[in-house]
């Protein structure tokens, strides 16, 4: 494991049972498979009542993440920050007096891509991400070093569902823009001047169709050379700048 892969870990029961005490932010916890012992229980229990995701994991993965080597069973990552709500995103933006603009991370695990997200949707002046809670790399110190510190300064919120966040969105004003490659509707040609959010899909796989599904437009980024995509966060820095000029334009 890398120096800054190892950063943020908490390990041991009773280190991580005075974290949970402590209210600390955590973004994970992995607990060993398959254990039945009441102490772990304890901890796993008392994490979820908190909303911090429980990952079961075997001991190997364990073992591999470790750098005290006596993890005990159970260790957590801890966040650099409280997480945000979606109506924090929202106040940001009425706080401002400005129309919103949002971006949403549907299962970018990578956190070198998901931190440079996050620092540029700071750096354009958008009012916070959402992420989910599963399968999503968290505001953990590699995403934080990543984003240059833009972390301390752009409401992260993550949720449950995405799909759920989308609605939740909606209900509020915003309009949803997906990305995907096959898309009819070429960036350039899209209104993104009101309430926008722009869903930006995993590395591997895209959105998920239930994402999909649930966004008001799809929109491609035109593509003119031999290799047909761009990674993550910069189809994420064309797509919010893209937006920022427009209102800048319409303003």
């Amino acid at each position: 494991m890398t120096d800054e892969r190892r950063e943020g870990l908490i390990e041991g029961r009773n280190a991580v049972i005075e974290a949970l005490r402590a209210k600390r932010p955590i973004d994970k916890i992995y607990i060993a498979k398959g254990e039945t012992d009441a102490t772990l229980g304890h901890i796993a229990s008392r994490a979820r009542e908190a909303g911090i995701v429980v990952v079961e994991a075997d001991r190997r993965k364990l073992d591999y993440m470790s750098v005290t080597h006596s993890h005990q069973g159970v260790i957590a990552i801890a966040a650099v920050r409280e997480y945000s709500s979606i109506e924090d995103i929202l106040k940001a933006a009425r706080d401002r007096g400005e129309k919103p603009l949002i971006v949403i991370c549907d299962e970018i695990s990578d956190p070198h891509n998901l931190g440079a997200i996050i620092r540029t949707a700071e750096c354009a002046g958008a009012h916070g991400v959402i992420v989910p809670k599963r399968r999503s790399a968290g505001i953990t110190p590699i995403v934080s070093k990543t984003s240059a510190g833009a972390v301390e300064h752009i409401a992260v919120a993550r949720v449950a569902n995405i799909t759920a966040a989308i609605r939740e969105l909606k209900k509020a004003g915003v309009w949803v823009y997906g990305t995907a490659a096959e898309a009819g509707t070429e960036l350039w040609d899209a209104d993104l001047s009101g309430p926008a959010a722009i869903v930006i899909g995993s590395e591997g796989e895209g959105m998920g169709r239930l994402v999909s599904e649930s966004c008001d437009f799809s929109l491609r980024i035109p593509m003119y050379g031999r290799v047909s995509s761009l990674n993550a966060s910069a189809s994420a820095a064309i797509l919010i700048f893209e937006a920022v000029r427009q209102r800048k334009k319409r303003h």
